[in-house]
């Protein structure tokens, strides 16, 4: 039996791909998706649907979507309330990190070390931006970066490359 896709998923994969297609360039693909991610992640059937998905703590994600063309992925995090994330950051990946339920906020550091030891980092908080359903952030490759849980249950969609 198939498992139908919500249309507004749907549109929203449409629209990546369009995106994709006519953009070479993933900083400026992320840029493009950008209002994309707003305008899902404030829909109230996505927001609706998710209230089943079960949490992904333990540094799981909610696989939604590869593209078999472009390559990229949505996939979803639904986190505890007061969750405290780790320190990281995505390689050379760019993310696209929107809120669909909850409230969370999103920790920027600076690296402070000269980089010369391997698998190690040290780092300071630069800043901290807290959002609620609706707010999109744009990750760039090799950002330093926490997510913090809010007082209840939240959901965020991932676009990455």
């Amino acid at each position: 039996m198939s498992n139908p896709r919500l249309p507004i998923l749907g549109k929203f994969i449409g629209d990546l791909r369009g995106v994709w297609s006519a953009e070479s360039d993933n900083q400026r693909r992320m840029e493009k998706a950008k209002p994309l991610l707003e305008a899902l992640v404030r829909d109230p059937t996505l927001k609706a649907h998710s209230a089943d998905w079960p949490s992904t703590e333990g540094r799981k994600n909610l696989l939604l979507y590869v593209d078999p063309d472009h390559q990229f992925v949505i996939n979803a995090v639904v986190r505890v309330p007061g969750r405290t994330g780790s320190v990281h950051d995505h390689a050379d990946a760019w993310v696209l990190y929107g809120l669909l339920d909850g409230s969370e906020s999103l920790e920027r550091f600076e690296r402070i070390d000269n980089g010369s030891r391997p698998g190690y980092a040290e780092v300071k908080l630069s800043s901290v931006t807290t959002g609620t359903q609706g707010k999109v952030d744009l990750v760039p490759p090799k950002a330093i970066h926490a997510e913090q849980g809010g007082p209840a249950r939240s959901v965020a969609i991932i676009v990455r490359t």
